[in-house]
């Protein structure tokens, strides 16, 4: 495995031995501003939504004041009426069903009294609708979002992507699933309609008014935003009521900041058929999983043969080694907080129905061809992302995100694939910055905008293996991915295309609070 210095070395060689970060022409931002604050005749949408991010009041807790939060709410105008799943007295926005091959428009009307822009996490499409942050539109305005869907079956979501407000907007409640379908999902007998469920994960904390509390101190911002309630599908303390049979649900880790390791009360093992970028080409069973910020599992949960009554529970089990030597010091500001790695209640199922149809867990899903070396053009050079964390700043290659500028590595060539490497870039800072970092260093989970990658290998090389193996069997590394959680002292390699269209595409930690402190850079596409 290569030595910091090795990374460093190699950092310095794709940054032209350290030349001052390239501008981007003008015309990549202006011309693509322009086309989409407008409809575009020669696009033939088949369906089009409106979207509105507004102030609302939801009943949240069961008792006492309605929360005030930031909504997405969303029409159909034209098309497919199921195309929005609207959730009632939730915070979340509607769940949005889409087809492969399927043209997509949407109007988004800004009524918030600050900038915002939607981020269509997970979904391919071209730059000026992937919710880039310069394109966050003022109070009042509307922008136009024009996409072919390109993905395969899978769940995906959308959320804010505001400059610097990512983390507070989503936590105040702009995010919302999407569920996408093709032709070989449909030839499956997999769960669907009311056996074809959402399972939104995310942390939360009220005042004493029943008013979300957001982090505010440095310190607090440093780790990442970590709540005192465990929320469902926009709701505390949820049970399903399931049937003695299988479902599908579609975990999404919607937290700011906050890992879970999903696992059953009775050791049952959990079954996925689905990570980020769709379907497997297999199920694959695992004692738990683990689950980072903006990852999705579809989860098969099978209640067939248990009893009417039957209760299990969903736990976050116990793990170690995600957090930094510093976080028992730093961490203590947010008091009131669930201790990441302790173990907590996720929800409840209780079988109220006994029937006796259920379809079986297929043998195989759909084929994924897998990327092998010969399939890169940057073999012997694979692009670094170098994460640290520095004295109130978080950092990739040693630079903060800068709206409109990219360093010589992160300008690819149109229909290339890359070999990428994440790793923690302690050596980066040098002497004491280094050591700094590495007091600092802790699990961040990175997502890459446009098309999803492949895994090609994750290596641990820290001092604390029993930690490490706390996690380690929880990875679901055989699929597509657009997010992957990077451990402290560990290396990950990806192969990611870089196909159909040209522009900027975002990378970062989708630590919403990292994000906003500069944990951010982007791809040029030319």
């Amino acid at each position: 495995m290569p030595t910091h210095n090795q990374h460093k070395r190699q950092f310095l060689k794709y940054s032209s031995l350290g030349l001052a970060i390239a501008a981007l022409p003008k015309f990549v931002f202006a011309n693509s501003k322009v086309l989409q604050n407008k409809v575009n005749p020669n696009f033939k949408a088949d369906v089009e939504l409106e979207f509105t991010a507004k102030n609302s009041e939801v009943q949240i807790l069961q008792q006492g004041n309605k929360t005030v939060v930031q909504k997405f709410v969303a029409q159909v105008l034209t098309g497919d009426p199921s195309t929005v799943l609207n959730l009632s007295d939730n915070y979340l926005g509607p769940i949005i069903n889409l087809h492969q091959g399927q043209k997509v428009r949407v109007f988004f009307n800004n009524s918030l009294k600050e900038p915002a822009i939607i981020h269509w996490h997970g979904l391919h499409v071209p730059q000026h609708s992937d919710g880039h942050p310069m394109y966050a539109i003022q109070s009042g305005q509307q922008y136009v979002y024009e996409f072919e869907v390109l993905n395969r079956a899978g769940t995906n979501f959308y959320h804010s992507h505001t400059h610097g407000e990512t983390g507070r907007q989503v936590y105040n409640g702009l995010a919302g699933l999407i569920r996408v379908t093709d032709t070989q999902e449909q030839k499956l007998d997999l769960p669907t309609g009311e056996y074809d469920l959402p399972l939104v994960i995310q942390d939360r904390t009220f005042d004493s008014n029943n008013q979300l509390r957001y982090v505010r101190k440095m310190p607090e911002r440093m780790i990442g935003f970590l709540g005192d309630m465990i929320l469902v599908n926009g709701k505390p303390n949820i049970e399903f009521a399931v049937k003695s049979r299988t479902y599908r649900f579609r975990a999404l880790n919607g937290s700011n900041s906050r890992i879970y390791k999903l696992g059953w009360d009775d050791g049952t093992p959990i079954t996925v058929i689905a990570t980020d970028g769709g379907l497997l080409q297999q199920p694959v069973t695992k004692p738990y999983v683990m689950l980072a910020p903006a990852e999705r599992l579809d989860l098969w949960l099978d209640f067939s043969g248990r009893k009417l009554g039957a209760e299990l529970i969903l736990y976050s089990l116990p793990y170690q080694g995600v957090m930094s030597g510093m976080y028992h010091r730093m961490g203590r500001m947010q008091s009131k907080h669930i201790t990441p790695g302790t173990k907590f209640k996720i929800a409840s199922f209780k079988v109220t129905t006994i029937v006796s149809d259920s379809p079986p867990l297929p043998n195989k899903l759909v084929p994924i061809p897998r990327f092998t070396a010969k399939d890169v053009n940057n073999l012997a050079n694979p692009i670094p992302i170098g994460l640290s964390m520095q004295h109130m700043s978080a950092l990739i290659n040693g630079k903060s995100f800068a709206m409109h500028k990219t360093m010589p590595m992160e300008q690819v060539e149109l229909g290339s694939n890359k070999k990428i490497k994440i790793f923690h870039a302690h050596s980066m800072g040098g002497g004491r910055m280094g050591m700094m970092s590495k007091m600092l260093s802790m699990a961040h989970p990175i997502h890459l905008h446009g098309q999803q990658y492949q895994i090609l290998s994750r290596t641990y090389s820290g001092n604390n293996p029993k930690a490490y193996a706390t996690v380690k069997e929880g990875f679901i590394d055989n699929g597509w991915k657009d997010t992957v959680l990077v451990m402290p002292d560990e290396e990950i390699e990806i192969i990611k295309p870089f196909a159909d269209y040209t522009g900027l595409f975002l990378y970062h930690c989708h630590n919403l609070e990292h994000e906003d402190l500069g944990m951010m850079r982007q791809f040029l596409v030319s």
